[in-house]
């Protein structure tokens, strides 16, 4: 397993394997490319209602979804938001979402877990959804199509069974912002 270069995500992209799109070339890093923040934004009103992971209405009950330019994040405050960018990963190339260094010093966490994105992920090519939170002391205004991340590409083996192949690949083709669809998963409790 190796990290890509700039050179090798340049001959990817070139190749028609990985997939970004909008694709900047002023974009590309050393190791990684940078991601934009769309301008779609989505989160939960606050409300006592338990959102129980299995039971689809609990889940989607209080969403509210918006098209903004910039949204200010409160402290301590969660939101979903997008990349600007689709993406489309070949059987061999896994991603992983980081967070830009000069907005983690203001608080601002891009993924509170979820920054891995699987092999062969996503047919045709998705957004890849921000789960952002403000740790910081102060309110921080986001603005759409600002750098938010950035994406490392690690080549490995081909998998058998890559994302878009998998069945209840459930954030397959998935729109900005996506919510949970926990409920899809098979009830192990």
């Amino acid at each position: 397993m190796t990290i890509l270069v700039d050179r090798e995500i340049r001959e990817e992209i070139a190749a028609g394997k990985l997939i970004i799109e909008p694709y900047e070339d002023r974009l590309i890093q050393p190791n990684s490319y940078d991601v934009r923040l769309s301008d779609r934004f989505s989160w939960h009103e606050k409300s006592d209602q338990v959102i129980d992971p299995y039971v689809s209405p609990t889940v989607l009950d209080g969403v509210v979804e918006k098209v903004l330019d910039s949204i200010v994040l409160k402290p301590y405050e969660f939101i979903l938001g997008a990349t600007l960018e689709a993406v489309c990963l070949p059987d061999d190339i896994v991603g992983q979402l980081t967070g830009k260094s000069s907005l983690a010093r203001l608080g601002v966490m891009v993924h509170v877990t979820a920054g891995f994105i699987d092999a062969g992920f996503s047919h045709p090519p998705a957004q890849i959804t921000l789960e952002i939170l403000n740790v910081g002391n102060r309110p921080v205004r986001l603005h759409a199509g600002m750098s938010i991340g950035q994406m490392v590409f690690t080549r490995t083996e081909i998998c058998d069974l890559p994302y878009h192949k998998k069945p209840g690949a459930k954030y397959n083709g998935q729109l900005a912002a996506a919510h949970s669809k926990y409920y899809l998963n098979p009830q192990t409790v």
